[in-house]
């Protein structure tokens, strides 16, 4: 699979192996405490494991909400949001 970066109307990034950069558009983006928003079945992978660890090791930080239904309820944006303010995260992903 290539790489590819869209950057209308926010910037994209897409292509194998391309959550390795997470912490760096975290970076070009001012982002220094992220909070990785998901589902509980990506939030249970090797892969959001990784990207969350990835994330800490370079920037210090980063928390994992994993509990976002397929269709987002009422209910998982008040919980988002809600982890979201009480972590002092400044960026979401």
């Amino acid at each position: 699979m290539h790489s590819n970066d869209w950057h209308y109307p926010t910037s994209i990034r897409a292509g194998a192996g391309r959550v390795r950069e997470l912490a760096d558009a975290c970076r070009v983006t001012g982002i220094k405490r992220p909070l990785l928003i998901t589902d509980s079945f990506l939030g249970s992978t090797d892969m959001i494991d990784s990207a969350v660890e990835d994330c800490r090791r370079q920037l210090g930080h980063c928390g994992l909400f994993d509990r976002v239904k397929g269709n987002p309820t009422g209910r998982n944006v008040a919980e988002g949001l809600e982890a979201y303010r009480t972590g002092d995260y400044d960026g979401v992903i």
